[in-house]
C-alpha cells in the first residue's frame, strides 16, 4: 500500500495517547499530503462531511508480528482475548482505524491539508487512506460492545500546579489534562513511588500516581531517545 500523508500531533511516543479516537476531543493533528496526493480535486466535497476515517500504520509495531492472544488494557492487561476481538496493534497487518473530526481544511500553495481533532496518533503515523464518516451507515445505536462494557471508565483527580501548566499554550492545556485524566499508565502499575512521563508539545511531563491522584511534579523538554 501506497502512504498518502502523514499526520502531525503532539505526541512523540506512544505512551500517553488515548486508547481510542474521539476520547479527547481537544487533541489536535494536521494531515499533510505526499506530493503525489496534493490535489485540491482529490479533496472536493469533504468539506461537506464532519467526521472522517483515517486508516494509518502504527509505529513501532514489528510488521506482520502476529499474536493470536493479546491482553487488553481496557481489562486490567492481565486477561487474554483473541486479536480480532481487540483493537490491539499486534496484528499480521500493523493497520490502525480512527474516526476523527474534520475541523477544516485549509488550501495552500503546496496542496490541501486536514485539520483535526479527537486524535489517537503519535506525531509523523503514516495514512494509508482517507474515507468520510457517514453516519446513516457507520453508527450502530444499540449495537453490543463485547467485553468492552464490563470495564468502567474510571478518571483521576489530576493535581498540575499552574507554573507548569502555563508552559503550554492555552489551546492545548485542557488536551493534556484530560490525556492525564484517563490515566495513561499500564493497567496493572499500581506502584505510588514510580515516576512516568508524557512526552506531550515538545515537553516531557513527569508525574506520580497515589490512590487516585496523579501529580505532576516536573516538565522538562523533550527528548528523543
Amino acid at each position: 500500500m501506497k502512504i498518502i500523508a502523514y499526520i502531525y500531533t503532539d505526541f512523540e511516543e506512544k505512551f500517553g495517547i488515548p486508547r481510542q479516537s474521539g476520547l479527547v476531543e481537544e487533541l489536535k493533528g494536521r494531515i499533510v499530503f505526499e506530493e503525489e496526493y496534493r490535489s485540491f480535486e482529490a479533496v472536493r466535497g469533504l468539506e461537506g462531511f464532519d467526521y472522517i476515517w483515517l486508516l494509518w500504520q502504527f509505529q513501532g509495531v514489528e510488521e506482520g508480528y502476529f499474536s493470536p492472544m493479546v491482553k487488553p488494557p481496557r481489562l486490567g492487561g492481565k486477561t487474554r482475548m483473541g486479536v480480532f476481538a481487540t483493537r490491539s496493534p499486534f496484528r499480521p497487518n500493523a493497520i490502525g482505524l480512527s474516526s476523527v473530526k474534520l475541523d477544516r481544511i485549509e488550501y495552500t500553495k503546496e496542496g490541501p491539508e486536514l485539520f483535526v481533532s479527537g486524535i489517537d496518533l503519535r506525531n509523523k503515523t503514516p495514512v494509508y487512506d482517507i474515507k468520510p464518516y457517514l453516519p446513516y451507515t457507520d453508527s450502530h445505536p444499540g449495537a453490543r460492545e463485547g467485553f468492552a462494557h464490563q470495564v468502567k471508565e474510571d478518571t483521576l483527580l489530576v493535581n498540575f500546579p499552574s507554573e507548569l501548566l502555563k508552559i503550554f499554550p492555552k489551546e492545548k492545556r485542557e488536551g493534556l489534562l484530560k490525556v492525564l485524566k484517563q490515566d495513561p499508565r499500564p493497567a496493572y502499575h499500581e506502584d505510588a513511588d514510580r515516576n512516568y512521563g508524557v512526552a506531550f508539545a515538545g515537553y516531557d511531563v513527569h508525574f506520580r500516581v497515589k490512590e487516585n491522584i496523579l501529580t505532576v511534579y516536573e516538565v522538562v523538554p523533550f527528548i528523543a531517545k
